[in-house]
């Protein structure tokens, strides 16, 4: 198997999410989010997505409430836009301020690639 491959599918999960999230979901409680990074598990049943939320701390929350009840909705729609054999299950947990520092090399990395995040 394709040793990059679980890097691969975990951007395109990213970007799909980013883009359902930011652009799709009309739940009203939903402030301004950023999804920075996807781990997949080893066998890709499992997807740990972490979310750059904008606002306060209770807006904060309440839009972690909303993209986590609205889960099911997201993963049937990266099922059908991705194709995937396994659709991962998500999980989504709130990015701490101090784990964005460490996560600058990535971001670089991604603007060399030519996907930079606005």
């Amino acid at each position: 198997m394709d040793p990059h491959r679980a890097e691969r599918v975990s951007e395109h999960i990213r970007e799909e999410l980013e883009e359902l999230i930011g652009y799709e979901m009309s739940d009203p409680r939903v402030g301004s989010v950023a999804v920075a990074e996807v781990h997949l598990s080893p066998d890709f049943r499992l997807a740990h997505v972490t979310l750059v939320l904008g606002g306060n701390e209770q807006e904060q929350l309440a839009t972690l409430e909303a993209v986590n009840h609205a889960k099911q909705f997201l993963r049937h729609q990266i099922a059908e836009r991705l194709q995937l054999f396994k659709t991962p299950e998500l999980h989504f947990e709130a990015a701490l301020p101090a784990s964005l520092g460490a996560k600058a090399p990535q971001i670089l990395k991604r603007i060399k690639r030519g996907r930079a995040r606005d």
